[in-house]
């Protein structure tokens, strides 16, 4: 492992609550992790504390062998070998772009940081752009020089706090997509914060969901969709509804009793047997509900949501509950009308009803 976390908490003078609270997570070398959870739930604090700029008060941080945070003792970000990257790029306007990557590599002769400039600027497909200003520049332009410039010392760790919140949506994701490109072809390991889903699923291989300072799962994107370890990675986390539900174990299969009909999960539940009837919620997806006019079952159009190729629509069932369905964009039902739905799923997930587990 490269980036180990153990059992980390931060907290800050005068707050009674710790912003992070027991977090511990591994990173591999040349593997891109991601932070994601809602405004002010500690990702940028846990991130401050990796990087060296915030003290953890327990637990430690840990890069390969070297452990360089814990409680009275923090390395200072330049002892880490880390490149950073923020949300307003902290690019120096009075430079050009090869002064602003040359300015993390003082020491260094001026061939050497030639070369290293000219190697960064392909690598982030920016040649002949070295002598432009930042304000020359568009915005993805200015991101793309900001990461040529973190990756130009060869950072052990590079760390990118919300670096497109300043983009239109459209670059955003097409910019996660490049930049992930680009720092696997750099064999960087990386930590990523954002709060949306879109860019951490585009550029993580795995993907931390914190809430309130707690990390709830640790994990690559599939298993946080189709297997979430707690009823908020499960509402956080793509589209979905609960509805009600009564589980029992069917030769060694989950199987939930709904007014959709029985679920029945298509993976075997390791060391459970005998376990009785239970009350509980079960997770339905949008894309575990199919639009079916033969199908017995009937439910209301409440809203539709044009998506180009699908809808995305509500809908309200006779027994009052509400789910969601991915519907082809030419079955184009008006809202209020009846339509036959089936739930086709794959994945069971259930909570007990009434708890977070």
């Amino acid at each position: 492992m490269y980036l180990t976390v153990s059992d980390v908490d931060v907290r800050y003078s005068g707050n009674a609550t710790p912003a992070v609270k027991g977090v511990s997570l591994q990173l591999k070398a040349g593997q891109i992790g991601v932070l994601i959870g809602p405004s002010g739930c500690g990702k940028t604090s846990l991130l401050r504390a990796i990087a060296g700029l915030e003290p953890v008060s327990a637990g430690s941080v840990q890069l390969s062998d070297r452990v360089v945070s814990h409680p009275g003792s923090t390395a200072p970000p330049e002892k880490r070998r880390m490149g950073m990257v923020f949300q307003d790029y902290a690019l120096f306007p009075h430079l050009t772009v090869a002064g602003n990557i040359a300015f993390g590599l003082h020491g260094q002769v001026s061939s050497d940081k030639a070369k290293r400039i000219a190697e960064v600027l392909h690598l982030v497909g920016l040649e002949g752009v070295q002598d432009r200003f930042p304000h020359e520049l568009s915005g993805g332009q200015q991101q793309r020089v900001a990461l040529a410039r973190a990756l130009a010392p060869n950072p052990e760790l590079l760390l990118l706090d919300e670096p497109f919140s300043n983009l239109d949506v459209d670059l955003r994701e097409r910019l996660a997509l490049e930049i992930r490109q680009i720092l696997k072809a750099a064999n960087a390991t990386a930590l990523f914060v954002t709060h949306d889903q879109m860019e951490a699923f585009a550029i993580g291989d795995v993907i931390g969901v914190i809430e309130e300072g707690h990390l709830h799962q640790w994990d690559d994107a599939y298993h946080l969709y189709h297997r979430p370890a707690s009823r908020f990675v499960a509402e956080f986390i793509g589209h979905g509804v609960f509805i009600e539900g009564i589980r029992s174990l069917n030769q060694g299969h989950i199987q939930v009793q709904t007014v959709l009909g029985d679920l029945i999960d298509t993976d075997l539940v390791a060391n459970q047997t005998g376990e009785g009837a239970q009350a509980c919620d079960v997770l339905l997806r949008a894309d575990d509900i199919v639009h079916d006019d033969a199908a017995l079952v009937k439910a209301e159009i409440l809203r539709k949501a044009f998506r180009g190729s699908e809808f995305l629509y509500t809908l309200r069932l006779q027994s009052g509950e509400t789910v969601m369905a991915h519907v082809p964009s030419h079955h184009d039902h008006t809202v209020g009308e009846w339509i036959g739905i089936r739930a086709e799923v794959d994945h069971v997930v259930t909570f007990d009803r009434q708890s977070s587990a």
